[in-house]
């Protein structure tokens, strides 16, 4: 008697396609998530090439004007409004503040959101514009 073998089917599929899919989502959501917009005035400029992410930006106007994440606050309640929004992030040990200070802006200014961010532990940079 002649029985016949049946042939399998084979269950495997390619997984080239998937990993160029999941390559171009990952590049895709690390551009996205590094755009900070800053406000158009003229900011210090350095030689520095440091690229970090941002959680928070801090925005400081030469005329005393501060703003946390697009929106303009008073530096009363800049504090409180920081650390709700450290408390608020996704990983609390990474969060990055951003400090963007228009050229010509008192160093205080500056120094007492670095020190704002050293109090909740949360890591302080500076914008910069690249020297030409």
């Amino acid at each position: 008697m002649g029985l016949k073998k049946r042939s399998k089917v084979s269950a495997e599929f390619s997984m080239s396609s998937l990993t160029d899919i999941i390559f171009l989502l990952l590049i895709f959501f690390m551009l996205t998530s590094t755009l900070v917009r800053i406000q158009p005035f003229p900011l210090p400029k350095s030689d520095s090439k440091t690229v970090a992410p941002t959680s928070v930006v801090v925005t400081i106007e030469k005329g005393g004007k501060f703003t946390l994440n697009s929106k303009e606050i008073s530096s009363a309640v800049l504090e409180k409004a920081l650390r709700q929004q450290v408390r608020a992030a996704e990983q609390k040990e990474n969060v990055t503040v951003t400090i963007v200070a228009e050229l010509g802006t008192p160093f205080d200014d500056v120094v007492m959101v670095m020190n704002m961010a050293a109090k909740l532990k949360a890591k302080a940079i500076i914008a910069t514009e690249p020297k030409s």
